[in-house]
């Protein structure tokens, strides 16, 4: 973690949740923000679009941030059941995530989708989570930076900054598996990750945070986000508790 890159934990709750989970769980993280005091970090949930509105509602004047969790590259336009970036912004969302390996593979998004969808949500205003990782077959035969980079260039437009990109590194053998990246793993792709991003951007490429997003929960989140190249956490799993969620946050040091 850099002392010059405020850290953002950051839930995404992948299909679950109903509206008792936001008055329930949101609530309670809006309760914790406003009476904790300035917090080391920024706060970011990612409901199901269904809750969107009932969140923003909830968390408003307390600092906690809402955002989706996709969004349609168009701005408007025949494309029946999707959501544009637009329509995400006008509720009150201040970030999107785009690009998540479930996605990747569920929906066979490529990588030229989410360079459209991440200048869409530019173009409404929203700031960009993109999604970045490897699977155990392509670690297993040495392939991590070789995936990561070729996403990273491919997902990211020109332009990417600090204000409106976020770049998450989630190798998808940890998401929800109960394994880890070791310090060692996520900080060398994390680095590697910053030094591309520096080497194409320049200085708002060394300001963009990266986020780890394989499994961090409270037993191993500080350790994590204690290395130089590691900005928070997408946090899945623990995200849906709010202890364990605030625990992330306040690992932040």
């Amino acid at each position: 973690m850099s002392k010059t890159r405020r850290p953002l934990i950051a839930g995404n709750w992948k299909m679950n949740g109903q509206s008792s989970d936001v008055s329930g769980l949101i609530g309670d993280l809006t309760r914790r923000l406003s009476t904790s005091g300035p917090m080391p970090f920024d706060m970011l949930v990612c409901p199901p679009f269904t809750l969107l509105s009932q969140a923003v509602d909830v968390v408003a004047g307390s600092g906690l941030l809402i955002g989706a969790q996709d969004c349609h590259h168009e701005e408007k336009g025949a494309h029946t059941g999707e959501i544009s970036a637009a329509m995400l912004a006008d509720l009150g969302c201040s970030h999107v995530i785009l690009g998540h390996s479930e996605r990747r593979t569920d929906q066979a998004e490529t990588s030229q989708t989410v360079h459209a969808k991440t200048k869409a949500a530019w173009a409404a205003g929203l700031t960009a989570v993109v999604c970045v990782g490897e699977t155990d077959a392509q670690r297993d035969v040495g392939d991590t930076l070789d995936v990561v980079g070729t996403q990273l260039s491919q997902s990211v437009p020109d332009g990417a900054a600090a204000a409106n990109t976020v770049i998450a590194y989630e190798p998808v053998w940890a998401i929800g598996t109960g394994r880890t990246a070791t310090p060692d793993e996520a900080q060398e792709v994390h680095a590697f990750i910053r030094a591309k991003l520096d080497n194409r951007f320049g200085n708002p490429g060394t300001q963009m945070r990266i986020l780890y997003g394989g499994s961090m929960k409270p037993g191993n989140a500080a350790e994590l986000i204690a290395l130089p190249d590691i900005d928070g956490g997408l946090i899945g799993g623990a995200s849906l508790n709010a202890d364990d969620f605030w625990a992330i946050g306040c690992s932040c040091h």
